[in-house]
This record gives structure tokens, sequence and C-alpha cells, in this order.
């Protein structure tokens, strides 16, 4: 094989890549998004984004409950878009995305499973005393964990964007 041919077989391997983010309003998850696109970038894969809606917590009358998941839905749906075009900019391609109703982890182990064209899963860890996050925790318990199907890629909260271009 010479030269060509493997630079090929490469590139045909890497373009496979997806890089799934889960959307939320946390500063990190603004690390993992930057990482995730610096690395389809530079590695001709591409992001997908995820944005979960959990059940609403207010089910005392059911009229006041269907108006907050579609309120909820409304503003997924806005958040995910303006992430979508941010994505575009900075790769050059739109994301793949996906907007689940139900417990983030149960809704995002469920992508996993479904979606196989997504090979990495990027998240960004907390910065407080608190742990890393709740999702970060959830996943690297020993129950889940070993039952992934692709790698975790976690993002120190704490890197500039500079560090994180020239880590990806």
């Amino acid at each position: 094989m010479n030269s060509f041919d493997a630079d090929h077989e490469l590139r045909a391997a890497t373009s496979d890549r997806t890089f799934l983010v889960v959307v939320d309003d946390s500063d990190e998850m603004t690390k993992a998004l930057r990482y995730a696109c610096r690395r389809a970038q530079h590695t001709g894969g591409r992001v997908a984004l995820l944005s979960v809606i959990e059940p609403a917590e207010f089910q005392h009358w059911m009229a006041v409950g269907d108006l907050m998941q579609e309120e909820a839905r409304e503003n997924a749906e806005n958040r995910i878009n303006e992430l979508a075009a941010y994505v575009h900019e900075q790769t050059g391609s739109m994301p793949l995305l996906f907007i689940r109703e139900g417990r983030l982890k149960d809704e995002l182990l469920k992508v996993l499973e479904e979606e196989e064209q997504i090979s990495i899963l990027v998240l960004a860890a907390g910065t407080n005393s608190d742990g890393p996050g709740p999702l970060i925790t959830a996943l690297t318990n020993r129950d889940v964990v070993g039952q992934l199907r692709l790698p975790l890629t976690i993002v120190p909260a704490a890197l500039s964007e500079a560090d994180i271009d020239a880590l990806s």
C-alpha cells in the first residue's frame, strides 16, 4: 500500500467519527462543544447534539403541565438550533440533532444504543465541589461505564479555549 492509499484509508476511517455533545445550560457544556467541534474539524468527523426535555415536575393540573412541556420543547429547539449554527460555523457542516423527552441518563443511553454513527461521547466536568456533574457521575458508575459501546471523553471545565484548541 502506498502513502496515498494509507492517507485515504485513514481519512475514510476518521470521517465516520461523530462526536456527541449533550446540550444543557451549563458553562462547561460550551467547553465540550468546542472540543467536539475542533476534533470533528481536524478529523473530518461530525458533531451531534442531544437535548433532553425532562418531564415536568408540576403535575398538579394537567393543562399547566402540558403547557410547561410545550414551553420546554420550544426552548430546547431554540437552544439546539443556536448551537447548530455555532457548530456549522466552526466545522463547516451541520450537526446531527436529537431532541428527546424523558430522563437525561435514560435518553442518552437510548440514543447511544440506537444511533450507531455516534462514535464518541464528549462531556465536560463541572468545577463545583459536588463533583464532575450528575451525568458524568451516573455514566462512570461501574454498572454503566462497562456497558458503553464507545469512548467517553471528559473535558475539564478549567481549560481555556486556547487549551482546548491546542489539545484537539
